[in-house]
């Protein structure tokens, strides 16, 4: 299905769940009903008008399109076999994450040491496992969603805390293009949840970005990797200082819990 009816579809099927009338759109847009009604059927949606009908519908542009990706197929968490054919081998790896990274097979092959013919058995191989699709002229269709995440404790999360996750944190993130932030305070569940949610949303703007700059030439973009984190927990030596659970004072006195 054409992408542009296929977002009509998912603006339909979203006004229909939040039980929105054709009247209640039309009253929106400042339109008759019988002018959204031609303006669906004939699949001519302005962006001006997708972004009020949006708005009736409490979501942003983003998360329409993101809709729209999900209508079509992708893929938003592969399977284990999937995870582990890619830890089992670098290369496939490499050229799994500069394809979901949307570089062109010509940049792979101007920037890493791939023959051709072995560039495009490691696509060949995404392609089966359903990762991409490759098209004709070698052109790559990545098959994974914008939401896209790794398993929960898979074989790509081992691999990162395995071997990358030292790398990546040995520095002082000092330099152009670096930055850590580490703060510590007692919240509540509440609020973790709430900070939780705010870092999802972080998470989304970064693969917002991500797609915006696609668009550019790949000398223009640099592999960047986010990693933030929220949990409760407490330096070693300071849980070493703490008193035991069932432990009682010298003088008799009431336990100190953890």
């Amino acid at each position: 299905m054409p992408q542009a009816a296929l977002l009509i579809d998912v603006v339909k099927k979203n006004l229909r769940d939040r039980g929105l009338t054709y009247s209640r759109v039309a009253k929106g847009l400042g339109l008759s009903e019988s002018s959204v009604k031609r303006v669906f059927s004939r699949e001519n949606l302005s962006l001006g008008r997708l972004e009020k009908i949006c708005a009736l519908m409490d979501l942003e542009i983003a998360d329409l399109l993101e809709l729209t990706r999900a209508a079509e197929g992708r893929v938003t968490e592969l399977s284990e076999d999937q995870e582990r054919a890619l830890v089992s081998d670098p290369k496939l790896m490499l050229v799994a994450i500069l394809s979901i990274s949307h570089w062109t097979a010509a940049s792979m092959l101007e920037n890493y040491r791939f023959s051709e013919t072995e560039l495009v058995g490691l696509l060949a191989r995404l392609d089966k496992l359903g990762i991409i699709d490759l098209l004709p002229g070698n052109r790559i269709k990545v098959r994974l969603a914008r939401n896209f995440t790794w398993r929960k404790a898979g074989p790509m999360q081992r691999f990162f805390e395995e071997r990358v996750q030292g790398q990546f944190f040995n520095s002082s993130f000092v330099d152009k293009g670096e930055l850590r932030i580490t703060v510590h305070g007692s919240v509540s569940a509440k609020s973790n949840e709430v900070l939780q949610h705010r870092m999802r949303k972080i998470a989304e703007e970064f693969d917002s970005f991500v797609e915006e700059d696609r668009k550019l030439d790949h000398k223009s973009r640099e592999g960047t990797t986010l990693v933030m984190a929220i949990r409760s927990w407490e330096l070693a030596l300071f849980t070493d200082l703490r008193r035991k659970l069932h432990q009682h004072s010298s003088s008799g006195g009431p336990q100190v819990r953890k």
